[in-house]
């Protein structure tokens, strides 16, 4: 099978990569450019993590770019910013089932552990994943932090993942942790998260 992984350039991802690798899934990467709100050493890491991931696993996982920025400051605009991390990555996994069905792949992967930032707690999962028809695979959830980082520090990406750069400066001070559905699907009607989604994945190139 082919997989579609979200990678964010943080420790988590590439391990779910290497993970899903190493089951035998076909790999392709996705990454959100996030910028303005990032900077150009969050692309370079990316590209990084990519080149060691094909060295550890031998597949080709080519490496693909979503443009991010227009999202993100559409979202801190229309919708409570409480619910900034919570509709980003809901527009993320639409934009991932965008490009899924462009590259032929049959699931979206995610770094996520259970419990261990605001955006991967039960509710907030539950209203991230509305209206995501394409099978959502979290090979790490039930790993805590430890456990990730030992792998990453086997694989190779742990140094890569900790090189400096911007990642996320629409992050607000505080975010909601149990997420109403009623008040998500309305922030996401207000900032059009479909139609950013398609504009995303209209965006998309191959970065390596």
């Amino acid at each position: 099978m082919k997989v579609l992984v979200l990678i964010s350039g943080g420790i988590d991802s590439p391990v779910a990569a290497y993970v899903m690798a190493h089951a035998g899934a076909e790999v392709a990467l996705l990454h959100m450019d996030n910028r303005p709100y990032a900077d150009d050493r969050s692309i370079d890491r990316a590209m990084r993590i990519a080149a060691r991931l094909r060295e550890k696993t031998g597949q080709e996982m080519p490496l693909y770019s979503a443009p991010h920025g227009p999202t993100q400051k559409a979202i801190a605009e229309k919708a409570d910013t409480l619910y900034q991390c919570v509709l980003c990555k809901h527009a993320m996994l639409l934009t991932a089932e965008r490009v899924c069905k462009k590259i032929g792949a049959g699931a979206i992967v995610m770094g996520d552990s259970l419990g261990q930032v605001a955006s991967q707690t039960l509710l907030n999962i539950n209203s991230e994943v509305r209206g995501i028809n394409t099978v959502i695979l979290r090979p790490l959830i039930g790993y805590d932090k430890e456990e990730i980082m030992q792998i990453a520090k086997a694989i190779g990406t742990y140094d890569l993942s900790n090189l400096p750069a911007i990642g996320c400066t629409a992050l607000p001070k505080k975010v909601v942790t149990e997420a109403d559905i009623a008040l998500t699907d309305r922030y996401s009607e207000a900032c059009d998260i479909e139609g950013l989604a398609d504009a995303s994945a209209a965006g998309i190139g191959r970065l390596s």
